[in-house]
């Protein structure tokens, strides 16, 4: 069964979606690219407004992949509290050498790390998060005008990363453009959670406001066919979490 990720861009989304019960409250800037990043201000006042009633995670923004650039930007956004840092791992640069900068601050604060899938991400590069010590790996679009996630990569695709993800024992996440269409099919590969920004949207746009009406759609539609108030997954996560201090 897969919880629920919803991508707020302000305390006052944050606020709104804490109402909905979703799993995970995402903070992002979407106007700022595919994983632009708020302020680490800006988080640090949301993490304490929602006072640990929701697991959190932020995004470090669409950066380049410099080692030193990385480890600056997790290591301010760590410090805000935040359940889960998610950093993009875009083309180009030294993947493995920005994996090896970043396992020391996995020893102390959860990272996922974010394929791309219209950039053919090697999937294989799940075991070395897994040594690094990362806490997991998602699926996610960059380039949000080319479609879905579904549409961007095949069925066998998406369930050898989903398999690839769970053997190495990491969280799992898939989002990327996700619509209404796409949650049965997704949900038969059980990934940790299904991640929606334009889908919550009014007009269906990632930069427009939540829409109240959108949230509760999709919040039934993955509520439908599982267990209430989410995924065993996150339910366990969020036990460790309590558990860690997190």
């Amino acid at each position: 069964m897969s919880g629920m990720l919803a991508s707020v861009n302000s305390l006052d989304e944050a606020l709104l979606i804490q109402s909905f019960s979703v799993d995970i409250v995402d903070l992002k800037q979407p106007a700022q690219g595919a994983l632009g990043a708020l302020s680490v201000s800006e988080v640090a006042e949301i993490v304490a407004n929602l006072s640990g009633r929701n697991v959190i995670s932020a995004t470090v923004g669409d950066l380049p992949m410099q080692p030193d650039l990385l480890f600056t930007a997790v290591q301010a956004m760590a410090s805000t509290g935040v359940d889960y840092v998610k950093i993009g791992f875009f083309p180009g640069g030294d993947w493995q050498a920005c994996i090896d900068s970043l396992a020391t601050l996995a020893r102390t604060y959860r990272l996922i790390a974010v394929l791309f899938a219209d950039t053919g991400p090697d999937v294989g590069i799940i075991n070395a998060l897994r040594k690094a010590g990362f806490a997991g790996v998602m699926l996610d679009t960059m380039d949000k005008t080319l479609g879905s996630l579904t549409q961007l990569m095949t069925w066998s695709e998406l369930a050898g990363f989903t398999d690839a993800a769970k053997a190495a024992g990491l969280l799992t996440g898939l989002a990327g453009s996700l619509t209404q269409h796409d949650i049965p099919a997704l949900l038969s590969l059980q990934a940790d959670y299904l991640g929606f920004r334009g889908a919550l949207c009014r007009q269906h746009c990632r930069t427009a406001q939540l829409d109240a009406d959108r949230i509760v759609w999709i919040r039934q539609l993955l509520l439908g066919a599982g267990q209430p108030n989410g995924a065993m997954g996150l339910q366990s996560r969020s036990a460790e979490l309590n558990v860690l201090g997190g």
